[in-house]
């Protein structure tokens, strides 16, 4: 099915592109939020930057902040809060961030233009992004699409999953009015009957299946795992590597904390992000949350870098041997 994942169809991921080379990689070079580590053992001796999303895919982010579990591991650091793994690069790569979440295709164009390491992936899922239409549609299957309004924000690991799903169920996307919408306009477009059909990444799918929306079918099966990455900058990792194996071990006992404590989780997240506990929970079973490098993902990667590089969007696949360095991990596991 990676084979369908890969289409030849090109994604317009310019805007994206733009954005991250618009970033000023001589501003990453320069320093950013880190102060020197002093001798000793002091705890907190670094402040570490970190640039998180205040979404679903982020649980284990949130919980780690919101259960104190950097400040128990000896370091401080200073929550940098947005709403898309763009933004998150954006100031990772302007130096703002030591350390940001973002997803596959937007860490690959990081790593291909800037000194940053792919050092974990701390969630993800298959099943994460869905079709989600109005209860009451009479759209049934994939093929009830043709000469609807589809609702999709291009230039996402979502449109691309909307194309390997389009040709994995024979449906021709050039006879669907596909429109270029925010994920937080689609509800209201939706139910309004503005559009006939939404995808989306969760916690989207879930708050309007709350309002009046089912589900028509995942993008899930394909040969991705959606992963959400930890990408940091390789001067941070170089002079602070205390500091990462500590960042590291904080998140691993986030990850535990929402498997051994799914109810008190759902809560901590719904209160950042404003949703209601129903859709929380739907949306986090869309996931997992696990501190890891393993080989899926690594095959995830490997194929998201093939494909940017035939879209022209980097010009060579970069050497994910050399971009993703999971000796951190390695040793956060082991203390």
């Amino acid at each position: 099915m990676q084979t369908a994942f890969w289409s030849t169809r090109r994604i317009r991921l310019a805007g994206l592109f733009q954005l991250l080379a618009g970033c000023s990689i001589t501003a990453l070079c320069l320093g950013g939020c880190a102060k020197p580590e002093r001798e000793g053992p002091a705890p907190s001796s670094t402040t570490l930057c970190f640039a998180y999303q205040d979404r679903v895919a982020d649980a284990a982010s949130i919980i780690a902040v919101a259960k104190g579990f950097f400040d128990q591991e000896g370091l401080a650091v200073k929550p940098l809060v947005f709403s898309s793994g763009p933004a998150c690069s954006e100031t990772l790569l302007a130096g703002s961030a030591d350390i940001g979440t973002m997803g596959d295709t937007t860490s690959i164009i990081a790593v291909s233009r800037a000194p940053v390491k792919i050092i974990a992936s701390h969630g993800g899922g298959d099943h994460r992004h869905r079709i989600i239409v109005a209860v009451d549609s009479p759209i049934r299957s994939p093929s009830d699409l043709v000469g609807k309004r589809l609702a999709v924000k291009k230039g996402t690991s979502t449109y691309g999953g909307l194309l390997a799903w389009a040709e994995s169920v024979n449906l021709d996307l050039s006879k669907v009015k596909v429109t270029d919408l925010r994920p937080t306009d689609m509800a209201d477009a939706l139910l309004s009957g503005a559009v006939d059909a939404i995808v989306a990444s969760e916690p989207t799918p879930s708050v309007v299946e709350e309002r009046g929306g089912r589900e028509l079918s995942t993008l899930g099966g394909l040969g991705n795992n959606y992963p959400i990455l930890l990408v940091a900058r390789s001067e941070f990792l170089r002079d602070h590597p205390d500091a990462v194996v500590r960042f590291l071990r904080a998140l691993l006992r986030a990850a535990a904390f929402i498997e051994h404590h799914p109810d008190e989780a759902v809560q901590i997240v719904a209160a950042k992000t404003g949703l209601s506990s129903t859709a929380l929970r739907r949306a986090m079973s869309h996931h997992y949350y696990r501190v890891q490098v393993d080989e899926i993902t690594r095959s995830s990667l490997e194929n998201t870098a093939r494909f940017i590089a035939d879209q022209g969007i980097i010009t060579d696949v970069p050497a994910l041997s050399e971009a993703i360095d999971d000796t951190f991990l390695q040793r956060a596991r082991q203390q």
